[in-house]
């Protein structure tokens, strides 16, 4: 089934590329908005239809994970763990890009004109202080978070739910039961949606081409070449990491995602991929107490792929403005992506308020913004997918770091 829904995406993304440039070329520019909006029904449905999964799957998974662990030393051990690597592998992906910007130049040179200030609107950068991310961790009802899918809210909620539940002397069976059985409801839910991946595919890809053209992948190649390649040189470290942690079964664990990857690289929603990722990971080997506490935080504080970009991105539009930043400058640059970007949601566009942040606190053109809009979705792409192989990889680690070595390395991935 996985292999015949792989084809399916694929085919997907190779006719919506071709429908968007037949609707771009031989549809009237004036019928071309009215085209993209109806396409535009078919990705809001599938999206919808994630984030409807989203908060019960998360709120059930984490809660399950975290209450058949053996005690609140567990817990703490497994979240210190986590922690510990996602602000080791946000570094390194901040650093990364930050390097591969200055290595490649994508901005220098370049001709662009100024876009001016009409559209600064969209981005809200308002949420972005130090203390409304505080106060946001806590929610004032765990009701009103679902209804939101405020993940890291929902995260915190679950996790003193599944704590407390580890702590009663009994575990609490009857809400064990009901917990393990929504977890169980929810997955057989996704695989439903998952189902119309591809044409939420088709939609959202002949929907971009339509309005843009196939010269929006053009226009900047520079920089989306550039930026790619600092994913490629992302993605070796992650696999060299994989193999620390798991050994010889390093391919096989990014072979036991690809589906969930080349999902998110197609919606360019690392999100829409969560429930497919924690599945095949529990395929591969790993705890599913582990990957159902890891991939929660993981979307909410481990979005290495968004990171790198925000780095990118920042730089690139200080290079084609010719703003030279010092290195002075740069290190509380990467300090401050490291705050803004955690709870950054794994939908679409969300790292643009972090760099519009970022913009306003180097007093950088907020204009330039506006420079990476035309081409940000298939950039959203690689970056998302970079989301999900980052989170899986973290997952591999915390359960190395656990000494769960027979786990993930003797027993068959299911591929």
């Amino acid at each position: 089934m996985n292999r015949v829904l792989t084809f399916f995406v694929f085919f997907a993304m190779v006719a919506g590329i071709a429908a968007g440039w037949g609707i771009n070329q031989f549809v009237d520019k004036s019928q071309i908005p009215e085209v993209t909006g109806y396409l535009g029904i078919i990705t809001d449905l599938f999206l919808r239809a994630i984030k409807m999964i989203i908060a019960p799957l998360v709120f059930t998974t984490l809660v399950s994970g975290i209450a058949h662990m053996e005690d609140a030393a567990a817990i703490r051990g497994v979240g210190f763990k986590t922690i510990a690597w996602f602000v080791l592998a946000s570094i390194a992906s901040l650093t990364i890009g930050l390097i591969m910007v200055h290595l490649l130049h994508p901005g220098v040179g370049l001709v662009l004109p100024n876009p001016g200030p009409s559209s600064l609107g969209k981005v809200d950068v308002a949420t972005f202080t130090l203390k409304d991310f505080v106060t946001h961790l806590i929610p004032t009802s765990i009701f009103d978070a679902m209804a939101k899918n405020e993940i890291l809210q929902i995260v915190v909620f679950s996790v003193l739910v599944g704590t407390a539940v580890s702590a009663i002397e009994h575990r609490a069976p009857a809400v064990m039961a009901v917990v393990e059985q929504g977890a169980a409801i929810m997955l057989k839910v996704t695989g439903y949606v998952m189902l119309t991946a591809p044409f939420a595919i088709f939609a959202a890809l002949a929907s971009s081409v339509a309005s843009h053209g196939i010269k929006v992948l053009s226009t900047y190649a520079q920089f989306v070449g550039g930026f790619y390649l600092s994913l490629g040189v992302l993605w070796t470290a992650f696999f060299l990491v994989a193999v620390l942690a798991v050994g010889r079964r390093a391919w096989a664990l990014f072979m036991a995602v690809r589906n969930p990857t080349l999902l998110a690289f197609s919606t360019a929603s690392s999100e829409a991929a969560y429930p497919r990722t924690l599945e095949g990971l529990v395929k591969f080997g790993l705890p599913r107490r582990i990957v159902s506490f890891v991939l929660p935080l993981g979307y909410s504080f481990n979005l290495d792929g968004s990171m790198m970009y925000c780095t990118f991105a920042t730089l690139f539009i200080a290079q084609v403005y010719n703003i030279h930043l010092s290195i002075q400058q740069q290190i509380p640059m990467l300090l401050l992506l490291m705050v803004t970007s955690k709870g950054m949601a794994g939908v679409p566009r969300a790292s643009l308020v972090v760099i519009s942040a970022t913009l306003t606190f180097f007093h950088l053109p907020q204009a330039g913004l506006l420079l990476i809009l035309a081409v940000d979705f298939f950039l959203d792409m690689g970056r998302s997918a970079t989301n999900v192989v980052g989170n899986s990889v973290a997952a591999a680690v915390v359960t190395r770091l656990e000494g769960k070595r027979g786990l993930v390395e003797d027993e068959p991935a299911a591929v």
